[in-house]
């Protein structure tokens, strides 16, 4: 996936939850918060995609408490960042041309 190829709402929301330093159930937590419980990612959802990020610089990790398998912390790369920004700007394009159909320009 480069950085124009659209991203699933999965990995939208775990690049959105580690803007700050957060752990795998803080990024749980903030997805069902964000989502009014919407969107629930799974463990394996979650660690699948957080290694892919991780494999591809969106992601770093930021912290690990050896003591816990639960407390490594991950943060959003600038390389991330613009991936995100990417996907921010597709998305304003779609509800910019909905809302154009909606007012019957389109």
């Amino acid at each position: 996936m480069d950085n124009n190829t659209p991203l699933t709402e999965a990995l939208f929301y775990i690049l959105l939850a580690v803007r700050t330093p957060n752990h795998g159930y803080g990024i749980i937590q903030d997805i069902g918060e964000m989502t009014g419980g919407r969107v629930t990612l799974g463990p394996g959802t979650l660690y699948g995609a957080i290694n892919s990020m991780l494999s591809k610089g969106w992601i770093c990790l930021y912290s690990e408490d050896k003591e816990s398998r639960k407390k490594k912390e991950y943060l959003l790369t600038s390389r991330g960042a613009e991936v995100f920004h990417n996907e921010v700007q597709r998305l304003n394009e779609l509800v910019k041309n909905a809302k154009k159909m909606d007012e019957g320009r389109i």
